[in-house]
């Protein structure tokens, strides 16, 4: 019996390895990154996603749309992420739905529900975890900014790799052993280490921090981490250490060490942690957005999940957007729209953090979240003037 545990187990993962060999290949053919100056028109696809996704993100269109009044963009709205549609067809993404995602250039998401133990759906794949490596979205770029603490962080996760690569994919060997892996490759380790370096040049920034477990996680994270350090001899002029995720999670909290840091550059497991701590700081998760960035596609969300409760309660109008209206701002910079991503950067701060007319409570004792969003534009306006 031992044997054939053996043997079922080594004929999966001579499957993954072939799985990942495979994406090694296509991901070496991979053109250079969109020009979206070059485009006759930027199609932009807004995805709602479950749960409150279709409240805020409608939010977030509406803000857009205004914002991108006269240029040459066209808004195509897709259904068919909801755990029902995605639990029918029994895919992380159903294929109509993936198709309409790969006919955008640009793509505002919800949150969607993963299904976990337990729940009266089938054990699927994360819709995100499935759309980054659908559309080989490697960088995951998250901003964190508290500037009365000194904190102004951003973070440079890999996407497609790490952890969360195979997670669906692990290997009951037996009914007391089961065995998950991480996969790390050259090339989808340099592509986010250059994201980051390059991006701490162009905005001036002096430092950047890679976070591994690389003294004990020794093959692929010590493989990160190498790769990293030899990558900062390519910029000399940006200074370049590492820290373990574990102490690492500590000096986030330190408040005189914590305004050393500046980029940070880490594998999926890692980045998904530190970057909810990070905004924790900030407010909330409710506050942060997120970009997704490949070279053929890239996506904007909230950071946090599909709150079903708030569905069943029938709370979802009231829904805080704040989350996908910062996506919202990453997008604007992403297609070369700087100046509307500072004026709508500017409004949220003064609507979320300074004025606070309105106020998102989550229930009726605040505003709905379209009219957060009024809110939000009228400021534009006034700061246009």
């Amino acid at each position: 019996m031992m044997e054939k545990y053996i043997q079922d187990a080594m004929a999966r993962f001579g499957e993954l390895i072939e799985q990942q060999l495979k994406r090694v290949e296509k991901m070496a053919k991979q053109p250079e990154f969109i020009d979206y100056s070059k485009l006759d028109k930027l199609i932009i696809g807004v995805c709602g996603g479950d749960g409150i996704g279709p409240s805020i993100t409608a939010a977030g269109r509406m803000i857009l749309e205004e914002l991108l009044r006269g240029e040459a963009v066209e808004f195509r709205g897709i259904d068919g992420l909801t755990i029902e549609r995605r639990a029918e067809v029994n895919k992380a993404i159903p294929d109509d739905t993936l198709a309409e995602l790969k006919n955008c250039h640009v793509i505002l998401k919800g949150p969607t529900t993963t299904p976990r133990s337990g729940d009266p759906w089938p054990n699927i794949e994360s819709a995100n975890v499935a759309m980054r490596k659908e559309l080989d979205l490697f960088a995951n770029v998250r901003p964190v900014k508290v500037p009365d603490q000194g904190i102004d962080w951003v973070f440079f996760r890999e996407n497609t790799e790490g952890a969360y690569a195979v997670g669906s994919q692990g290997v009951h060997v037996t009914p007391g052993l089961a065995i998950d892996f991480t996969v790390t490759t050259t090339g989808g380790t340099e592509r986010i280490c250059r994201q980051a370096f390059e991006y701490a040049r162009k905005t001036g920034r002096k430092r950047v921090t890679a976070v591994t477990k690389a003294n004990v996680v020794k093959a692929t994270d010590g493989k990160f981490l190498s790769i990293a350090g030899e990558m900062s001899k390519e910029y000399p002029a940006i200074a370049f250490d590492d820290w373990y995720i574990d102490i690492m999670t500590a000096k986030l909290l330190d408040e005189k060490r914590r305004r050393d840091f500046s980029v940070f550059v880490l594998p999926n497991l890692y980045g998904d942690i530190l970057t909810d701590e990070a905004a924790e700081l900030q407010g909330g998760v409710g506050t942060a957005g997120s970009a997704n960035i490949g070279k053929r596609y890239a996506m904007f969300e909230a950071i946090h999940g599909s709150a079903p409760r708030m569905v069943e309660e029938g709370r979802a109008p009231y829904a805080d957007p704040t989350s996908v209206l910062r996506a919202c701002v990453l997008l604007l910079e992403h297609i070369g729209q700087a100046e509307k991503a500072k004026l709508l950067e500017r409004a949220l701060d003064i609507c979320a953090l300074e004025e606070r007319k309105m106020t998102v409570t989550g229930r009726d004792t605040g505003c709905t979240g379209t009219q957060f969003a009024q809110y939000v534009l009228e400021t534009v306006e006034r700061l246009k003037m």
